[in-house]
């Protein structure tokens, strides 16, 4: 597109006339940040219907039908569509990993001829930062962390895993973390392959912002933390104990 801005309407214009083209009925797309901003733009563009926090592929397809997640993660609903086409957002990580095939791929380079339009509000990523609802891993960390200083531990950790790195609302309210990093029922809903909540108490706001995640581990020096009771692992202990040990052993095994 000639720019490292990521502008909806412009790709929607490419996209749609490329399934009129080629008389798509079903546009998929990543529910990541650029991927619910492009999804309207493009039904719009395209004359589709759309349906977002699709958790998998197609169960029937005349009529569509597909499961998306609903009420703050905590439900799964049907949902049908009889347009001619439909885009589907699907949450991030909800196929998974899957082997690779022995059939190769088709694919073919096209040429589209659209006008970019300026999107105002468009947010951006830091450099060096994975966009959350993409990342595989997640590190998340909250009050327990005592302060934004200490934050460089989050930090390390991340690093290491390759993981993007989260706060609970308190924190983003507070100031010690930007608002974009903030997962939650309010913030940003997730589906990683890996949760670390360090420091997290796990009130029921948080937990349906990740409650998509394969695996959750909770560190927290509360053996009564309602976190506990989501978590596939849990260690009990001081997070300025624990954390600095678990990445040395993980940079350890890694390297």
């Amino acid at each position: 597109h000639g720019t490292d801005r990521f502008e909806p309407a412009a790709f929607a214009m490419a996209i749609a006339s490329l399934a009129k083209e080629l008389g798509a009925t079903q546009i998929v797309l990543s529910g990541t940040a650029n991927g619910k901003s492009l999804a309207g733009v493009l039904a719009a563009e395209a004359d589709a219907a759309a349906i977002t926090n699709v958790t998998g592929l197609p169960s029937h397809y005349a009529p569509l039908t597909v499961e998306r997640s609903a009420f703050s993660s905590k439900g799964i609903e049907q949902c049908t569509s009889h347009a001619v086409c439909t885009v589907l957002v699907l949450i991030p990580n909800a196929l998974g990993t899957q082997p690779a095939g022995t059939q190769e791929a088709g694919f073919e380079d096209r040429t589209v001829t659209f006008e970019p339009r300026s999107t105002p509000g468009q947010a951006q990523v830091a450099s060096g930062k994975i966009p959350l609802p993409e990342a595989e891993r997640v590190v998340s960390a909250g009050r327990g962390m005592k302060g934004p200083e200490h934050w460089t531990l989050i930090e390390e950790l991340a690093s290491v895993l390759s993981a993007g790195t989260a706060c609970s609302k308190p924190v983003s309210d507070i100031g010690w973390r930007p608002h974009s990093e903030h997962v939650g029922q309010t913030g940003i809903q997730i589906n990683p392959q890996l949760y670390i909540a360090i420091g997290i108490s796990g009130a029921i706001q948080h937990l349906a912002g990740v409650s998509g995640s394969k695996t959750i581990v909770v560190i927290n020096n509360d053996p009564e933390a309602p976190f506990f009771k989501a978590a596939d692992y849990g260690i009990v202990g001081d997070a300025f104990d624990v954390v600095p040990r678990l990445t040395a052993a993980l940079k350890a095994h890694l390297s």
